[in-house]
């Protein structure tokens, strides 16, 4: 084989070089692409972070800048309301404790609950503030209930709502809930911790959230605040009891008997059978303490500013927990003063108007229901007056025990007599109409008028208490008394409803006409409530007719209380008959839906209408006229065993707001215990 010549071999070796030149030089410039991609990632890795660390920024300062405009308007809210109040407020605080550094305490603390105050509840204030007076709309309609007894639970509530939207309830009053000593709570109202739901019902945190729900639907929350007394188990009690006089001080403590005894020679009691006197005495402290209600029910001492703000802190509190409307209870007995019946005393309303003030400045959305179990004459100073108020709402209790009055005499003269007073009253006035609730009835009637008509008060009160007991002939009501004096023969009563109307003895007799009968007094008794001014508050169980619970007797720890009769557990079984409307629940359940969607639907029962009573001839006639937008109401009540021929006041054309059939009207038929809603334009 030839030899290569050396040029060929040196072109042969320069051809085998430019492949790994090649190769070297792709590689450095994958390579250097590789660097400058990194480098740019690098870059844009580092230009995100710097972007994402200033969006956070800004955004951060905006969050900042929003708290701090938000914080800055709230401050600016709060502020516009302390000072709306600010001057009277203080200058009521000082007349009653003279102190201005626990005057600046209450201040501080009121702007500490307002900031505590959540958006949503923030909100709704601003919105009821705008609105003015929400709780007097014509669709308002009230339901009080025990927790335990109508859903088991807080949470079990929650999950009845829609049973309550379909008894077209927007209201409801959840009775005591607040942590209590089991077989000393007198009901819920001995409250040992004011911060503290009883752990069986549920948490603060359910309380809320069920707050929240109820919101959503458009439904508000009422609960109980017992102002005048606390239980011995609370901690304020307990400290008092082991002697330490800052506690002391926030009770009614005497060492000396003879004050004691001064103070019994004025002041009435309130349980003269089952806790007589107004004091307990203490032997392990050698004090008597005041317990105006039962031994365990230890009365707060309103002269210590300490005790004035503490009550306020807890009554915020609980306002904050979403609460719509707080109910003081045994509002007329907070103040106490030697030498007086320790009733009404002018201090308590300087407590009251101070309360309203400090709620209309931290949260305006809430209203004050008083439980003011008095005369006419001594309920509607609670209101206050239009420049200085007091509270939004008061209980009608007298108009109520005088309905049973009226159910059992069939006599409407002093019914009709106590709703003139009523009328008469300016119409801003609120009133909340009921005709059972969770306590018995003591018949705290006018007996003065009574005795003018040949009725003696020992004398009616026995016929009263015979009549409800199904003790005299022809009454068809079923209960019990509830603390009867055996001297003197006076004794409240206990029932439902239903049962005072004759449901239960129609049920046990198993006789349809009685039943026909019960449940037409039963629907016309809620008529005639829901044409009353103010708001109509059902009681649980009232609405599908429940009728007594005799197994309290079968608990030891209810038995001696004949007040649990109605409270017994709501019954729902009894619920699935309202889809039957021939039954007794479906005929009462959905009677009161028909009449409380034609209120809910008609101006004559606006808040404002002038209403009145109209005379006639019959004394078991009701008539009610109710005047708005140019139409006039006229609502008649038979309260008698027998049918009526009503004559109308003139011949007219009228709308049957019942049936819906306009047409010219003379004269009305009435059944026995029957009613119409008659309109005129």
């Amino acid at each position: 084989m030839a030899k290569k010549s050396r040029a060929v071999r040196k072109k042969e070796a320069a051809a085998s070089t430019k492949p790994a030149a090649a190769v070297k030089a792709a590689a450095d410039t994958k390579a250097e692409a590789e660097v400058k991609a990194k480098a740019e990632a690098g870059a844009k890795k580092k230009a995100e972070a710097e972007a994402k660390k200033k969006a956070e920024a800004e955004k951060k300062a905006k969050a900042a800048k929003a708290a701090a405009e938000k914080k800055e308007e709230n401050d600016r809210i709060f502020a516009q309301r302390l000072g709306r109040h600010h001057d009277e407020l203080r200058w009521l605080y000082m007349e009653l404790y003279g102190n201005d550094d626990m005057f600046a305490e209450l201040c501080g603390q009121m702007k500490r609950y307002y900031d505590m105050r959540n958006d949503k509840l923030k909100q709704l204030d601003a919105q009821r503030e705008v609105a003015g007076e929400w709780y007097r709309k014509r669709d308002m309609v009230g339901m009080m209930m025990y927790i335990d007894n109508f859903a088991g639970n807080i949470k079990g509530v929650q999950e009845k709502l829609s049973y309550i939207e379909k008894c077209n309830v927007n209201y409801v009053h959840l009775m005591p809930f607040l942590d209590s000593p089991k077989g000393r709570s007198d009901g819920g109202y001995a409250v040992a911790d004011f911060r503290k739901v009883k752990p069986e019902l549920g948490t603060m945190e359910d309380l809320s959230e069920l707050a929240e729900k109820c919101h959503e639907k458009g439904i508000s929350l009422c609960m109980d605040f017992v102002m005048n007394h606390t239980s011995e188990d609370h901690e304020w009690a307990v400290k008092a009891r082991q002697g330490d006089g800052e506690y002391m001080s926030r009770y009614f403590f005497y060492a000396d008997p003879s004050i004691p005894q001064e103070y019994e020679k004025t002041v009435p009691q309130v349980f003269p059978t089952t806790a007589p006197g107004n004091f307990t005495y203490l032997p392990e402290l050698g004090h008597y303490v005041m317990t105006t209600f039962y031994p365990y029910q230890w009365d707060l001492n309103y002269r210590n500013p300490r005790v004035f703000n503490e009550m306020m802190y807890n009554f915020l509190y609980l306002a904050n927990q979403g609460m719509d409307i707080i109910r003081i209870d045994a509002v007329p007995y907070i103040w106490k003063e030697l030498g007086t019946n320790c009733r009404n005393l002018p201090q308590v309303h300087t407590i009251v108007r101070m309360m309203r003030m400090i709620g209309e400045i931290v949260c305006p959305g809430i209203v004050l229901l008083g439980e003011v179990v008095m005369e006419p004459d001594k309920v509607a100073p609670y209101f206050g007056t239009v420049e200085k108020p007091e509270c939004h709402m008061l209980y009608n209790v007298t108009t109520m025990a005088t309905t049973w009055n009226t159910v059992a005499t069939r006599d409407i003269r002093l019914l009709r007599k106590q709703m003139d007073i009523v009328c008469a009253l300016p119409r801003e006035y609120t009133f909340l109409n009921y005709l059972r609730c969770h306590d018995d009835i003591g018949w705290g009637l006018d007996y003065d008028t009574l005795r003018t008509w040949g009725m003696e008060e020992v004398p009616h009160k026995k016929y009263l208490n015979d009549y409800f007991q199904g003790k005299t002939e022809g009454s068809v009501s079923r209960g019990e008394l509830y603390n009867e004096d055996l001297v003197t023969g006076d004794a409240r009563f206990c029932a439902t409803t239903a049962s005072m109307c004759g449901v239960e003895s129609a049920g046990f007799e198993q006789d349809e006409q009685k039943m026909d009968q019960a449940i037409t007094k039963d629907v016309m008794l809620h008529a005639y409530m829901f044409t009353q001014s103010g708001i109509p508050m059902l009681y649980s169980g009232d609405e599908i007719g429940q009728v007594n619970d005799y197994t309290y007797k079968d608990d030891p720890e209810k038995a001696p209380d004949s007040r649990y009769i109605h409270r017994g557990k709501f019954n729902w079984d009894l619920v699935e008959n309202i889809k039957d409307k021939s039954s007794v629940q479906g005929r009462i359940f959905n009677a009161l839906g028909k009449l409380e969607k034609i209120r809910r639907s008609e101006p004559v029962f606006n808040a404002d209408a002038k209403v009145w009573t109209k005379d006639y001839s019959d004394q078991s006639i009701l008539w009610i006229v109710r005047r708005a937008e140019g139409e006039e109401l006229h609502a008649v009540f038979n309260f008698s065993d027998y049918p009526k021929t009503v004559w109308m006041p003139e011949k007219a054309e009228y709308t049957d707001l019942l049936s819906g059939r306009t047409a010219e009207v003379t004269t009305v038929d009435l059944p026995e215990w029957g009613f119409f809603w008659m309109k005129k334009k």
